[in-house]
């Protein structure tokens, strides 16, 4: 089942009938203006959406890393700052 992007409103309004579906396998991505904030999944997720998700973060720890992402950041002053 490919997943289906809902907003946050809609997620709030109808959230039995999405949780009915999630215990039947969907997965929904919820937005709040239109960006992803929250990813609704059954909790026992099939083997191959953990292998897709691992895929998925492993593509993206690539991208960020690719990009510089974090490059010059000082994490020991943004821990003092208490911002990490």
């Amino acid at each position: 089942m490919p997943t289906q992007t809902i907003g946050a409103y809609e997620a709030k309004t109808h959230l039995p009938q999405f949780l009915r579906q999630v215990q039947a396998g969907q997965t929904f991505d919820i937005s709040v203006r239109g960006v992803t904030v929250a990813r609704l999944v059954p909790v026992q997720a099939p083997e191959k959406q953990r292998s897709q998700a691992v895929a998925q973060m492993r593509e993206f720890t690539r991208q960020q890393h690719a990009s510089g992402a974090g490059t010059g950041v000082d994490l020991a002053a943004l821990i003092a700052e208490g911002r990490a």
